[in-house]
């Protein structure tokens, strides 16, 4: 099954937009792949102002968020993979979710499991979840 990831991601941002609130994104600025300017992250984290005001040629999909916006007046070109992304909120409420964080390595571990010689089957089934399903508030 796909990640929900790039789904909620992209849910968020449009429900944050159409309630006229400023979309900001926490990124792992050490996460393979990003591209952003390390400049302005502190402690391997970077927010991003996504607003539609702030920013050029954005485009989300399942793999990464990319975009253009400027930084102390200099453009960058800015790309985050999905995994990278921590959480997404407004600026004004703090409404939004928080993401955990996400191993750089699992889609390599996921693509060597589905080539078959390298992974030995697994001993036993996982245990079944007892009880009802619920879902997690997030405010």
């Amino acid at each position: 099954m796909n990640s929900s990831r790039p789904y909620l991601v992209r849910a968020l941002y449009e429900w944050i937009v159409d309630n006229d609130c400023t979309p900001h994104m926490l990124v792992n600025s050490e996460f393979p792949a990003v591209q952003v300017p390390q400049g302005f992250a502190s402690d391997g984290q970077i927010v991003l102002n996504v607003s539609p005001s702030a920013v050029r040629h954005l485009h989300m999909d399942n793999e990464a968020v990319s975009f253009e916006g400027r930084f102390g007046g200099v453009p960058h070109t800015l790309y985050v993979p999905i995994g990278a992304i921590l959480g997404i909120y407004a600026r004004e409420n703090g409404q939004g979710m928080v993401f955990d964080l996400e191993s750089p390595f699992e889609d390599d571990e996921a693509i060597e499991a589905e080539d078959g010689d390298d992974v030995p089957p697994p001993d036993s089934e996982p245990p079944r979840p007892s009880g009802r399903p619920s879902l997690k508030v997030v405010k």
